[in-house]
């Protein structure tokens, strides 16, 4: 289950729209902060947003057990690389934060992000590292309640947040957004670096 947005700044900017009628998803340049975390990555090491600058970055928040929206949002986001030129798809990464550390260990994550491709990176971290990252970025996840197998769900925010070379937030792409607009903005973003 999908959290909505809670956050009147991106909801005002989602209404909006774009200040780029160029750009097919939703520009947010100058309304969400450059890119700033300190994870776990899926190799178990710690790393900060210096690791992953000098590369067009998409972020995005959810977990391996998610049943529908994390592995369809990641899906579309690996056809949207495969449209890619080869140097443009060198020049591209996806973090995928776990918002699920007590399941997704780095193992977990590597195993699950290799399925889409070598531009996946598998993150997570503990719940204060988490909070952290999430509140920068005003997204929202929490625990469904624990099923007599141990199973539980998590809701969470499905954004994916566009940073430019220099860790600078460009973009905000929905699930919704069609393949083809989501190749074009990327394209449009990595000319522009």
């Amino acid at each position: 289950m999908m959290l909505k947005w809670l956050s009147p700044i991106l909801l005002s900017v989602l209404l909006t729209g774009c200040e780029d009628p160029n750009w097919h998803t939703t520009d947010i340049s100058e309304v969400m902060p450059d890119l700033d975390l300190r994870l776990t990555d899926e190799n178990g090491q710690q790393v900060e947003e210096d690791a992953y600058t000098g590369k067009t970055t998409l972020l995005y928040f959810g977990y391996t057990h998610c049943p529908d929206i994390c592995p369809t949002s990641l899906a579309k986001l690996s056809a949207a690389i495969k449209k890619l030129d080869e140097p443009q798809r060198d020049d591209l990464q996806v973090l995928f934060v776990s918002v699920d550390p007590e399941r997704d260990t780095p193992a977990r994550l590597q195993q699950y992000t290799d399925v889409f491709g070598p531009q996946f990176i598998g993150l997570t971290g503990d719940s204060s590292q988490l909070d952290a990252l999430t509140n920068r970025y005003r997204v929202s996840y929490s625990y469904g309640k624990k099923g007599p197998d141990g199973r539980y769900e998590v809701s969470h925010s499905s954004g994916i947040f566009v940073f430019d070379e220099q860790g600078q937030a460009r973009l905000l792409m929905r699930g919704s957004d069609p393949v083809t607009s989501i190749v074009s903005d990327v394209e449009r973003l990595m000319a522009k670096g």
